[in-house]
């Protein structure tokens, strides 16, 4: 009962914790939801979703990359415990996937070809059926490490991205987006043949803090 009662006291502090907004020189209410829609209205990334190493129970090997695309997290498996947690975008509603994939070749600043698929949805995209040049306005960023599956390439990507807003958010065709300072980081340090889960919806395969 008592830890009902303590549970139930901390929720209501959240609840009615206040800050100060000095946009109109008032305290507020803080609401974690609107602190997030907010960042993304001002085309950054919210602060929840910026890397940060937590402590991390799994029985995969350090060097594995896990993607939580219900949290929209990705993992970066570290020994003794630990891992380096990204923010990422994922796949929007239709677009989502999940399975073990592995990294098969990565590549900086990499071109960008559309499937036929995005070209059938979006026309326009017809002008790049021979591929975009690599770039800062190119959509996979400044790195990719593409995703294979039995020795063929599963057309899903982990990359960066000029969108920083859309991170946390469902709003790619099936690829993990990262910003790009977090896409270099994680480039740095999965090597190709690093082995890659990504959740299904509503798993839990691991225990984060």
């Amino acid at each position: 009962m008592l830890l009902t009662a303590s549970f139930a006291a901390s929720a209501l502090a959240q609840q009615t914790s206040r800050i100060y907004d000095p946009s109109s020189n008032q305290w507020i209410v803080y609401d974690p939801a609107k602190v997030d829609r907010d960042a993304t209205a001002r085309g950054v990334t919210p602060e929840r979703f910026k890397r940060k190493l937590v402590p991390f129970r799994t029985s995969e090997p350090p060097g594995t990359i896990i993607i939580d695309t219900d949290r929209k997290f990705l993992f970066y498996v570290l020994p003794n415990f630990q891992a380096i947690r990204y923010g990422v975008g994922v796949g929007k509603e239709g677009f989502g996937w999940s399975g073990e994939v592995y990294v098969g070749r990565k590549a900086e600043w990499p071109s960008w070809t559309p499937t036929p698929d995005m070209i059938e949805r979006d026309p326009s995209l017809t002008e790049y059926v021979t591929g975009m040049p690599g770039g800062i306005e190119n959509p996979l960023g400044a790195r990719a490490l593409y995703l294979y599956q039995s020795g063929r390439d599963s057309l899903y990507r982990i990359h960066g991205t000029n969108e920083p807003w859309s991170i946390g958010l469902n709003v790619s065709s099936g690829c993990i987006r990262m910003n790009n300072a977090d896409v270099e980081d994680l480039f740095s340090r999965a090597p190709v043949g690093t082995k890659v889960i990504v959740l299904k919806q509503g798993a839990a395969l691991f225990q984060p803090s």
